[in-house]
């Protein structure tokens, strides 16, 4: 975690919570979603605006995001799951991202790694793809991350049977990894058809206030998503 100071050394604690953030972005939505279901007020600083974007690469040089700087604890925050389980830990509300039961806490972050490594991934380098000049996208790469997505839907698909949320009764942070790559997923690669249990779950993420909310907020940009216009050819 970084310290962040005013211009005269001292550090700000009267500043709450800023998030850097761009509208469109998966692992962004990821952390908005834990925001909003846990009530937490927050400054948006979008990546858009010059000041904005200085700021953030002044935090954080790396230039990924979402990033969080928590002047009151003169923290800075890094990674999208990272960040919601600080939200968690400092923050706490309604919204429990890690169960107490080690079990279930293990369950909880398992089931993140799938939908960020095995859904996001292959989701993201379509996306990727498709943003590239047409004469050097790569066929076989679209591919066979089409078919990694496939996989995945087919292990989600028994591994959500008889499950309300991603894992077990409550909404945790697997389900804030969930909404977003499931939901950019079945619009380059649908789903519903034929995975029932997937596509069941995506409708309650959807209609999760805290995500209906992200999706109202990012329509703006939706036109910059590559894909919106339809999925790829089957």
């Amino acid at each position: 975690m970084g310290r962040r100071t005013n211009p005269g050394g001292a550090l700000d604690r009267e500043a709450g919570m800023i998030l850097y953030y761009h509208p469109l972005s998966s692992y962004c939505w990821k952390v908005l979603i834990a925001f909003y279901e846990n009530g937490t007020p927050f400054t948006p600083r979008i990546l858009e605006a010059d000041e904005a974007v200085a700021e953030w690469r002044e935090l954080w040089p790396l230039g990924k995001f979402p990033l969080l700087h928590d002047p009151v604890r003169g923290a800075v925050i890094a990674e999208a799951s990272i960040i919601v389980e600080y939200l968690g830990r400092h923050e706490p509300g309604t919204f429990r991202p890690i169960p107490v039961d080690g079990d279930a806490a293990i369950e909880v972050r398992l089931m993140d790694r799938l939908f960020d490594n095995y859904v996001m991934g292959p989701m993201q380098a379509l996306v990727g793809d498709r943003l590239r000049p047409e004469a050097v996208r790569d066929p076989h790469g679209v591919a066979e991350n089409a078919a990694a997505l496939r996989k995945a839907y087919n292990l989600l698909e028994a591994r959500l049977a008889g499950r309300i949320w991603a894992a077990g009764d409550h909404l945790s942070l697997a389900d804030c990894a969930a909404a977003p790559s499931l939901h950019y997923a079945d619009r380059i690669v649908p789903l519903r058809a034929d995975h029932p249990v997937l596509g069941a779950y995506l409708d309650r993420l959807e209609a999760r206030p805290s995500f209906a909310r992200v999706l109202r907020e990012m329509q703006p940009w939706w036109q910059n998503f590559p894909f919106a216009d339809g999925p790829l050819a089957s």
